[in-house]
């Protein structure tokens, strides 16, 4: 989901591709794991989601710990999505999530905080350290180098790897306002990736939607099973399978 402006374009309410992919993104190809970002941190090494990117994981020793987080994860089936709204998670990007949420509190929102993150040769608008208004960024989702504007600015979108509405229906509806406004700006659940790419992926859980990047899915799986453990919440047993099988499971 992404707040850009006025407009507001969300990753939910979508139909997820049949396949399970997406489209291919912006940008020229990339070298390397993870979009080719050296600074790229792997997940298993940044739980709390305050390093930038999402290096894939491809050793023997850390995918059996990928798997081993993944494990921990319990599940259960979707509940409705009966009374999900987007603002039921507080208003986007708002810098006044609860103070136990990395970024918050310092003056700067958390769509720009992530841009900030993950982003490099960052320019800001005049007088500002906080409004990010150009940067390359090397996209997790599909490996590609975007060199993005806010001029465009949906091009580049802040996905949350476990969809507001995903969680709604697997037992935020009974939270907390503040604990809802965590989840949302969490940098944990939080990853700027190519826009029409994430807006393929709807509410999907990673049954039905995974990166295009094959390199990453492991990873993302870890990602999702990071937030699923530090929020409490379980994800269906398709969803699990699914990540455990991304990290050989």
């Amino acid at each position: 989901m992404v707040f850009a402006g006025s407009t507001l374009v969300g990753c939910e309410g979508l139909a997820p591709p049949a396949d399970g992919g997406g489209p291919s993104g912006s940008g020229v190809p990339a070298d390397g794991d993870g979009g080719g970002d050296g600074r790229a941190v792997n997940p298993l090494d940044n739980p709390d989601g305050t390093k930038p990117g999402l290096a894939a994981i491809t050793s023997t020793e850390d995918r059996a710990r990928a798997r081993d987080v993944i494990e921990k994860v319990v599940t259960k089936g979707r509940g409705p999505r009966t009374g999900y709204e987007r603002d039921e998670f507080g208003y986007a990007w708002k810098d006044s999530a609860p103070r136990d949420v990395p970024f918050s509190h310092n003056g700067c929102d958390s769509r720009n905080d992530l841009l900030k993150r993950d982003g490099q040769d960052l320019r800001f608008r005049s007088g500002s350290d906080c409004v990010v208004m150009a940067l390359t960024l090397h996209d997790p989702y599909t490996g590609k180098v975007i060199e993005w504007t806010k001029s465009r600015a949906i091009a580049v979108q802040i996905d949350h790897v476990m969809p507001l509405s995903y969680d709604w229906q697997m037992g935020a509806s009974r939270w907390t306002k503040d604990k809802r406004e965590s989840i949302a700006n969490d940098p944990l659940n939080l990853v700027p990736v190519d826009g029409p790419t994430n807006s393929s992926k709807g509410d999907s859980g990673p049954a039905s939607w995974l990166p295009p990047n094959k390199k990453i899915r492991c990873s993302y799986s870890v990602r999702f099973a990071q937030v699923s453990l530090k929020y409490d919440l379980p994800v269906t047993a398709p969803d699990k399978e699914m990540m455990l099988r991304q990290c050989g499971g």
